[in-house]
């Protein structure tokens, strides 16, 4: 009996170690499970879809949304007239075998249009909306603004290191990426039109959500988390802002304004309505004194040839 037991024990023994040398750990993306090594590349389970993903090269943002969704409970340059923010935020996004975001996403029967970003670019409707393809984000702009510093920013350094983090920890190519600084804003333009982009390279909507996240300190790397530090001294953002600008415009009525830009419109109307209601008074009272003038002025005439 006991041989028995002192194989049965050295096969468990066998069967761990070998679990845990075929087991491994995904650093560019914590909400994995179900890790392996396989031909020395580790694939994981994405949490929420089950999607396997590559631990060597990004996940697309759409996974991660769905991960985190499955885990929640819920001086300045102008910008392109055709950039447009991110007003819906976190959503449970249906997402393509590939793992891309399917053109028509929906909540219960409401449903909307988003772009390779997944961000919504339409109005919201009913289950019967029609989106016919897939529009792609071909500019991200990020628009960050950091607190005071005990010493000035280096222009260089900061367009430096923006640049080679980027194309080091998100693994984008570096003619994709420009850094623009005007204190306190830094200006980060990923550019990315379908033509250049190659099957080998990333796609700047998921380069954008890493990067968002580390911003705000909720990085979706493992444990490798990025130091914002420029010449010895660490950058803290007090707001940060991304707009996106598609290959196709957004297609938003007047009733996907923001409530502040509506207040703005119906002010100046309304000004604008009183000042023609003022001008129209007053020449009415104008007229009328003119008349009276006239009357006065005939009966003056009257009684001088009387």
């Amino acid at each position: 009996m006991k041989p028995f037991c002192g194989a049965a024990l050295l096969l468990l023994l066998c069967a761990a170690t070998y679990a845990q040398q075929d087991s491994c750990i995904c650093e560019k993306n914590k909400r994995v499970t179900n890790c392996k090594l396989s031909s020395g590349v580790c694939w994981c389970e994405s949490v929420g879809s089950g999607t396997p993903v590559n631990c060597d090269t990004l996940t697309s943002k759409c996974l991660l949304m769905k991960a985190e969704m499955t885990g929640s409970k819920s001086g300045r340059r102008e910008k392109p007239k055709d950039a447009f923010e991110d007003t819906d935020g976190l959503y449970d996004p249906e997402c393509e075998s590939g793992g891309g975001f399917k053109a028509k996403q929906c909540s219960g029967n409401t449903c909307w249009c988003v772009n390779t970003a997944g961000v919504r670019r339409t109005d919201k409707h009913d289950a019967d909306l029609k989106c016919n393809k897939l529009v792609r984000t071909t500019w991200i702009i990020f628009e960050m603004k950091h607190a005071e510093r005990n010493a000035p920013v280096n222009t260089e350094s900061l367009k430096k290191f923006f640049k080679e983090t980027i194309t080091n920890r998100y693994l984008l190519d570096g003619r994709y990426i420009s850094v623009l600084y005007e204190k306190p804003y830094i200006t980060i333009d990923l550019k990315q039109n379908a033509s250049d982009k190659s099957s080998r390279d990333v796609d700047i909507a998921d380069v954008a959500y890493y990067l968002e996240k580390d911003v705000k300190g909720d990085s979706i790397f493992h444990s490798n988390r990025v130091n914002f530090n420029i010449d010895n001294e660490t950058l803290h953002f007090e707001k940060t802002v991304v707009y996106y600008i598609d290959e196709v415009a957004p297609e938003f009525s007047m009733k996907s304004l923001t409530p502040g830009l509506i207040a703005v419109i119906v002010v100046v109307i309304i000004a604008i309505v009183a000042g023609i209601v003022v001008l129209v008074f007053t020449r009415r009272r104008k007229g009328k004194y003119v008349k009276a003038e006239i009357k006065e002025m005939n009966e003056m005439h009257r009684g001088l040839n009387a």
